[in-house]
């Protein structure tokens, strides 16, 4: 038995907090399944192939794709492998530092993600936009700004999501 002074979740709380993960899991879910029909790649392909594609030369120190993706580099590693035999990026070693690696963006890949980001940008723009109004737009970006704020402040988050390695 809990404590009496547990901070338990009032009843909105909990109703939002499960809404909360019920939404981001079914449009995890819905943004999945489009782009594997349409351009059989996976989410991760997608996130990795954008963010390539938006980097000068088409590619990005291994560790920071890492960071970004907030994958274990171990995993990044297997996943980038697997993209690797598929044609879609390949691996470059840093000449700089002789131990990093850079993923690099394919012809293929930089295809691929041309074609795949229409369709994403449709469904992401149809589920979660235009059900809003502007005000309620401007409402959900303070709210998104503020929850990752707390949450890289908090001991749980890394406190750097996103920024270069020192």
């Amino acid at each position: 038995m809990s404590p009496p002074d547990t901070p338990w979740l009032s009843e909105t709380q909990q109703r939002v907090w499960r809404q909360w993960l019920t939404a981001n899991a079914e449009l995890a879910t819905a943004v999945g399944r489009q782009l594997h029909q349409d351009n059989a790649i996976s989410s991760p392909d997608f996130h990795v192939l954008v963010r390539l594609s938006e980097e000068p030369g088409g590619r990005v120190r291994i560790v920071e794709l890492a960071r970004g993706m907030q994958w274990e580099r171990s995993r990044l590693s297997h996943h980038l492998t697997r993209m690797e035999k598929r044609g879609l990026i390949l691996r470059r070693d840093c000449l700089a530092d002789r131990r990093g690696q850079f993923a690099e963006l394919t012809e293929q890949g930089r295809q691929t993600v041309e074609r795949a980001a229409p369709g994403h940008a449709e469904l992401v723009r149809s589920v979660l936009f235009d059900p809003l109004s502007e005000e309620d737009l401007d409402v959900l970006d303070r709210v998104t700004a503020t929850l990752l704020e707390r949450v890289r402040a908090t001991a749980f988050g890394d406190g750097c999501a996103g920024e270069p390695e020192a």
